[in-house]
């Protein structure tokens, strides 16, 4: 990682051992070298604390009277590099240690500079595993922008091209487009095509936050948890539906941005963030502005740049084509033919006004796939929103797999995309859930 980078985004430490001191003592260490620390007791809650903080590495000890620094090596989830530290360390444990997958040993009472080297080797080595991780997202994101902007009209071509422009530059920039025209999905586009790539996206529904949990879910709490602001560190944040906002909350953010620091809750010291913001809203901000329902100040802030999408009514050329793309990609996630449209269908949709945009076509190429299995249906039976016998594949395992996609979309859209959440909701653990995110194909961004 070059020094640029290591400026950009510091790297994190998860620190465990019962001992108070000793743990003070190895975040003073980390602290003064720019780590950035949590610190832990013991391993419960550990599992919790990764998914919030996403650390670079963990630093724990093994002998703790509420768990072994070795369990945390057989986690039912991926993890950092794990160091391991221990006043009884003895060969067989190391041994033990480094088969059961540690990065590396060491026995107390240790060289601090000897340990910084390994952390610094450990997270350098996360982050670039991370990277190519990222990078093959990357690639699967942006397949998935172009389902989103598949067609011919100069509206899409413009919004490429003003993709590709914007994503060099660091200016805010303003999404705005009806409900299912592809927000996040263009917001994705733009981080990942610009020079915060491997650093994090983080997506915040505006529309879920209320004045009394909004500093602590964006600005964290001191020693307990990181808000979206730092976990965006590095890189994008992005702030779908703003027009909803409350003017407290409004006015809280925009400080953030202007100043470009937080502070969390319980702390008396500014902190200062590195993110660029990329907001998104379905209403026009400006009669909200009108209306005196959003702060023009904070408008100026978010618009540096705007990008306007298109609905779907106003480009009906490019339906036909985007019905064509999605009945082939259904057709073969359900192993079967894609039906051929009549002329009655194509004028079926395009007749049709697409309330719901290209998400709402996209549930239509679907259903079609599905009664075209079964050898019938049509577009516009396709079209009827209503979930009766009809549209059940004919086979169990087809049926399960119908069940658990809606079930989870539903979900995923419930909870505004928060997994841990989701899979709380459903009764399946996150590794489970995950696991059959991509068994079933489901795009998460393309629910929201």
């Amino acid at each position: 990682m070059s020094e640029a980078e290591q400026k950009r985004r510091p790297f994190r430490a998860l620190v465990i051992d019962d001992d108070k001191e000793m743990r003070l003592s190895l975040a003073h260490l980390l602290e003064a070298a720019g780590w950035r620390c949590e610190l832990l007791s013991g391993p419960p809650q550990v599992e919790q604390k990764i998914n919030q903080w996403q650390p670079d590495v963990i630093l724990s000890d093994v002998r703790m009277p509420n768990g072994s620094g070795l369990d945390l090596l057989h986690l039912d989830q991926q993890t950092p590099p794990i160091v391991l530290i221990s006043a009884h360390g003895d060969i067989p444990m190391a041994v033990e240690a480094m088969r059961a997958g540690a990065y590396s040993f060491l026995e107390k009472p240790f060289d601090p500079q000897r340990l910084l080297r390994i952390l610094n080797n450990a997270a350098e080595r996360h982050r670039l595993t991370q990277n190519t991780q990222r990078l093959q997202e990357r690639l699967a994101k942006l397949s998935g922008i172009d389902r989103v902007l598949l067609g011919q009209s100069p509206q899409l071509q413009t919004v490429r091209e003003q993709i590709i422009d914007f994503s060099s530059t660091p200016a805010p920039v303003l999404i705005s487009g009806e409900t299912g025209t592809g927000k996040e999905l263009v917001a994705r586009a733009i981080h990942d095509l610009s020079d915060r790539a491997d650093q994090p996206f983080i997506a915040m529904n505006c529309a879920t936050f209320e004045a009394s949990s909004f500093e602590r879910m964006v600005f964290g709490v001191q020693n307990e948890s990181l808000g979206t602001f730092m976990q965006a560190e590095g890189g994008t944040l992005f702030l779908d539906e703003v027009a909803s906002l409350s003017p407290d909350i409004q006015a809280k953010l925009l400080r953030a941005i202007e100043h470009r620091e937080i502070t969390p809750i319980g702390s008396d010291k500014p902190q200062s963030v590195d993110v660029r913001i990329v907001s998104a809203s379905n209403e026009n901000l400006d009669d909200a502005i009108a209306a005196g329902r959003f702060r023009e100040d904070l408008f100026y802030r978010l618009s540096t740049v705007v990008i306007d999408l298109p609905n779907l009514r106003s480009r009906r050329d490019d339906i036909v084509l985007l019905m064509q793309h999605f009945l082939a990609h259904y057709a073969a996630l359900y192993e079967t033919t894609a039906p051929e449209l009549d002329a009655e269908e194509i004028a079926t949709l395009l007749a049709h006004d697409w309330p719901g945009n290209v998400r709402e076509l996209r549930n239509v190429a679907e259903r079609r796939v599905l009664s075209a299995r079964r050898g019938g249906g049509s577009i516009s039976t396709s079209m009827r929103l209503e979930n009766d016998m009809g549209n059940v594949p004919e086979t169990l395992r087809e049926a399960v797999a119908s069940f658990e996609r809606s079930l989870i979309a539903k979900a995923i859209q419930t909870h505004q995309g928060r997994m841990d959440a989701v899979a709380e909701a459903l009764g399946i653990g996150r590794r489970t859930l995950n696991e059959k995110i991509v068994k079933l194909n489901l795009d998460k961004s393309e629910l929201l």
